[in-house]
């Protein structure tokens, strides 16, 4: 389903993209069979690159060709992209292969690249003649404007944690909020949200935030639904899939936009896609109130497989429908059977709080997760006291379904601070983002396990997202909550 009023207000808001010439400096390289160079630009961008042939020695009689490599981490150098068979489509692999029939020649690359480092590699020149490398030209591109920036008095370790934040973010920030601009350069709902809060904290772009919400509102499934992400060329599209969760965000995203502009144009004119959420997704629950997620799309939550998502699930939906609640109250319309509603949910949500353990469990399997805890705690489904109760035990347990992803430790740092635990916050923060920093990095990562930094979702690292949105998160911690903490 297409509205072309909302696809109008969203085309409206198209930013125009912030360019940064930077002429790469080489080393005068001169090639030849089988040589290559490679070249640090000692930070991450997002861009189009051209490169500056000429060649020496006697008549360039044969075309030269060459294989060139793009890199956001260098180890995915070490990478044997040929044998790479995961389930994200090889065609996401950052190489080229280019014959260049005429030298001196200005070759400019069509597609647009994340990355810090850059392979060129000779596949083959004739005998008679070299190849110099002119220069290495990029255009960087960004819809994120720095000079919008304040930047607080922080200590050194924040300070460096707040630019690798800002930087994920400003990388991020294209025509729309892209998950990452290596893989998949799509607006996904979770990322949003979450860059969205960072946004507001950062480079108030609130016009980008608002562009987006129209783009989901205007292609949804035939249903009403909201895909969880959305192309944009060749035209504006919906995926084919929906994740619960996702489409839920939708409403808290639109309440914390009008939160923070006081937009309220917009929030009445997205406020029936709201409802239409709620409206299609209160039938995933059974006669108990409780999510049935054979009810369900996807549940997404993180990125861990053995995750039990039925307390968390749960704990989503409620926290959803209180801002849903918000949003109508503000329109002044009847509340009283949403008011009932989540009244019911919670209670069907304490229910699932074992008492003999002092945690909640999820499913048949009476599965304990940190997911669980944390969502039921974000939801205010229990009492402040009672959750840092849960979250001193929850580490106690160490069985717990672990967290593995940035995204849901977004959460887990959100439901620390909540539960009064700000400290400590700060600290698991750090432990966690800082391990991404000492291992070299310029933007924060899709995916990283402590315990596994070479764990990927996708089958390689080739095609993993080294940038990406739902990362950025510290950047909003550290100025909303932690501004004031000084070495």
């Amino acid at each position: 389903m297409r509205n072309a009023d909302y696809l109008e207000k969203a085309e409206g808001l198209r930013p125009v993209l912030i360019e940064e010439k930077i002429r790469i400096k080489g080393r005068d390289e001169v090639l030849q069979n089988g040589d290559e160079v490679i070249y640090d630009l000692g930070n991450h961008y997002v861009g189009h690159l051209s490169i500056s042939f000429s060649s020496i020695g006697r008549h360039f009689d044969a075309p030269f060709y060459f294989q060139i490599q793009f890199a956001e981490i260098k180890e995915e150098f070490d990478q044997d992209v040929d044998s790479y068979d995961g389930w994200i489509a090889r065609s996401w692999i950052q190489e080229e292969r280019v014959h260049i029939d005429v030298l001196p020649c200005t070759y400019e690359f069509a597609r647009r690249y994340a990355f810090r480092y850059l392979k060129i590699k000779v596949l083959s020149v004739s005998e008679n003649y070299s190849v110099k490398i002119d220069s290495i030209d990029l255009k960087a591109v960004s819809s994120a404007n720095d000079s919008r920036l304040t930047h607080p008095e922080f200590c050194k370790e924040d300070e460096l944690l707040d630019k690798v934040s800002l930087r994920t973010l400003h990388n991020c920030m294209q025509e729309v909020f892209e998950d990452g601009p290596k893989r998949d350069r799509r607006l996904w709902l979770g990322d949003l949200r979450l860059q969205a809060l960072a946004n507001y904290e950062t480079y108030k772009n609130n016009d980008l935030v608002k562009r987006c919400l129209y783009l989901f509102a205007g292609t949804t499934l035939e249903d009403g639904k909201l895909s969880s992400n959305i192309f944009i060329e060749p035209e504006v599209e919906c995926d084919y899939q929906s994740m619960f969760d996702y489409a839920l965000f939708f409403i808290n995203v639109l309440y914390g936009y009008y939160e923070n502009t006081g937009d309220l144009e917009t929030l009445k004119d997205l406020e029936p896609v709201c409802v239409r959420q709620h409206e299609i997704l209160k039938n995933c629950f059974d006669e108990n109130d409780v999510i049935d997620l054979d009810k369900c799309d996807r549940v997404f939550i993180d990125w861990n497989f053995s995750l039990d998502k039925t307390a968390s699930g749960q704990a989503v939906y409620i926290y959803a429908l209180k801002d849903l609640l918000k949003i109508e109250k503000i329109l002044k319309k009847d509340t009283k059977d949403l008011e009932e509603e989540i009244v019911r949910k919670q209670a069907a949500a304490i229910k699932m709080f074992d008492e003999s353990k002092g945690l909640f469990v999820s499913g048949k399997e009476r599965q304990i997760s940190y997911a669980s805890q944390i969502w039921m705690i974000l939801a205010g489904v229990i009492d402040m006291n009672k959750a840092k109760e849960i979250l001193d035990r929850l580490e106690e347990h160490k069985d717990a379904i672990k967290l593995i992803s940035p995204y849901a430790y977004h959460h887990y740092i959100q439901a620390l601070i909540d539960a009064g635990e700000t400290e400590k916050a700060y600290g698991k923060m750090h432990d966690y983002w800082d391990g991404m920093i000492k291992k070299g990095c310029d933007t924060f990562w899709e995916i990283y396990d402590p315990k596994d930094p070479d764990a990927s979702p996708y089958g390689g690292l080739a095609v993993h997202s080294f940038c990406h949105a739902w990362s950025c998160t510290p950047t909003y911690f550290l100025r909303k909550y932690f501004v004031k903490k000084q070495s």
